[in-house]
């Protein structure tokens, strides 16, 4: 299982790493916002390479910039790349180690919530391609990741509750206790000592789940749970707004259309949809969806990575803790489950 450290002293525990593994070059690579608000919590940890903030950023030119700064920077297959930032940078970076010289080394420290609870955690690297989030990219897991809460400081409220979508979601597969904990969570003054401990129980619920299937052959896929229609809800509203929308927002209406879709299939109980769409709507509002949207939302779910042919396959549950994975929904069903996104 992936090594996971849990700190309060970034700088520290990145020496240990370092002294560890040995590099003969340590490369930082950071966005512009993570160097400027985040970078100094390590100190002087090696050569850095930074790169353009938000999900916009994560490109194939992106990409090839830092494979260009590591190529100049003499990095050779015993170098280190250390990801610092959110998710996109975790997933970019993780991309250019693992293809760079055919692999070098790689540690994540993630520094949003999303980050630490998601993307830094379980070996998924890539690029967004062709307008498709995460199109492109390989499976390779870091040497460790480094957790240090102190980081959310620098957190705005919006990021946080992005990061926190996720973190319902992994309450969902784990059991109806540890949903109902998330629940019961202040997002609108979060008490930062009580995150912690979520924070590290929700790591725990992925790591289990990617142990069990690395390669996401089979349970893994549980992890998608509120993705697929959650992607076509972020990948439409970008095609159509200049601003783009947190990973987070659309997990979360995802999770709300995509537990509709269980209590109608699954015989879910219906109060776990009521309960959880509550908070979602009164934490993240609503999707600016209409009718004239879902054949898009429709075809972008086409895309998904997890299908099979023209069949879109969802993860649903049949309650909190009890999950399905691979099952095939009418789309006249998925149509009323955006309905319910948009009405209820």
């Amino acid at each position: 299982m992936q090594t996971v450290r849990y700190t309060q002293n970034a700088a520290a525990a990145l020496s240990e790493i370092v002294t560890k593994h040995a590099p003969d070059q340590v490369f930082v690579l950071c966005d512009s916002h993570t160097e400027q608000l985040c970078l100094s919590l390590l100190q002087s940890a090696g050569r850095v390479i930074t790169i353009q903030p938000s999900d916009a950023a994560k490109t194939l030119d992106t990409l090839a910039s830092v494979w260009t700064a590591l190529q100049q920077g003499g990095a050779t297959r015993h170098s280190l790349l250390v990801n610092l930032g959110g998710g996109m940078v975790t997933d970019l970076g993780g991309f250019a180690a693992a293809t760079f010289k055919r692999g070098i080394r790689f540690v994540n420290i993630p520094t949003t919530l999303l980050g630490m609870v998601d993307a830094a955690v379980g070996g998924k690297t890539g690029i967004n391609f062709g307008g498709l989030k995460n199109e492109v990219g390989s499976f390779r897991e870091a040497e460790e990741v480094l957790i240090c809460t102190k980081f959310l400081a620098t957190l705005d409220a919006p990021n946080l509750r992005s990061g926190y979508a996720e973190m319902l979601k992994h309450s969902l597969l784990s059991s109806r206790r540890m949903w109902s904990e998330h629940l019961l969570f202040d997002l609108a003054d979060p008490d930062f000592g009580q995150l912690q401990t979520l924070v590290q129980q929700s790591i725990e619920v992925k790591q289990s789940i990617v142990a069990q299937d690395p390669h996401e052959q089979g349970i893994r896929k549980a992890l998608n749970l509120g993705h697929t229609i959650g992607h076509a809800l972020e990948s439409w509203h970008n095609a159509h707004h200049a601003e783009a929308l947190l990973h987070g927002y659309a997990v979360a209406w995802g999770l709300v259309a995509e537990l509709y879709l269980a209590a109608a299939q699954t015989e879910m109980p219906t109060e776990v949809l009521r309960q959880t769409a509550r908070f979602v709507f009164d934490h993240y509002g609503r999707p600016a969806i209409g009718c004239n949207d879902y054949d898009a939302l429709y075809d972008l779910m086409l895309h998904d990575k997890k299908n099979r042919g023209r069949d879109i396959n969802f993860t649903l549950l049949h309650e909190p803790g009890d999950v399905l994975i691979d099952q095939h929904v009418e789309r006249t069903l998925i149509d009323e489950s955006l309905d319910f996104l948009r009405d209820a």
